[in-house]
């Protein structure tokens, strides 16, 4: 796994922001940039496990939210690689890893940074399609202030 990281700054307050990453609607938006198709199973609940499925191809994984403050921080622990819309295992490729979302303020402009843990092979694919999905988040949470 390679541990890469992306930031960028967004006119709009943290809340608009964390509502933008985590509402259904807006998330698939912008994670279909990533991975066509992803949307996300489960509650947004430190402790709670929560899926990341392609409705594309079913691939996804399961991970666990290790550590939640809402408005502010996430940090997801990826415990199995699914396939079958997250019925069952598969080989693994993004399980052990990790994937984390910061947000900060400061005078109406969010800083967002994202760290993500991604298999090798992956790793260029990830540095063009992270920081397009950045920048789709970034026009949807200004678009509405």
């Amino acid at each position: 796994m390679k541990n890469i990281q992306f930031s960028i700054e967004i006119h709009a307050s943290k809340d608009k922001v964390w509502a933008t990453l985590w509402e259904d609607a807006t998330f698939r938006d912008w994670a279909s940039l990533i991975d066509e198709g992803t949307y996300m199973k489960g509650i947004m609940t430190e402790g709670n496990e929560i899926q990341f499925l392609s409705s594309v191809n079913g691939y996804g994984v399961t991970s666990l939210i290790a550590k939640l403050s809402p408005n502010e921080y996430v940090l997801f622990r990826h415990n199995a690689d699914t396939k079958e819309s997250g019925q069952q295992e598969r080989e693994k490729e993004w399980t052990g890893g990790t994937g984390s979302y910061s947000l900060s303020e400061k005078n109406g402009v969010t800083t967002l940074i994202v760290k993500i843990d991604v298999p090798q092979e992956q790793e260029e694919t990830f540095r063009i399609r992270v920081p397009e999905a950045l920048e789709r988040i970034k026009s949807l949470a200004e678009k509405t202030q």
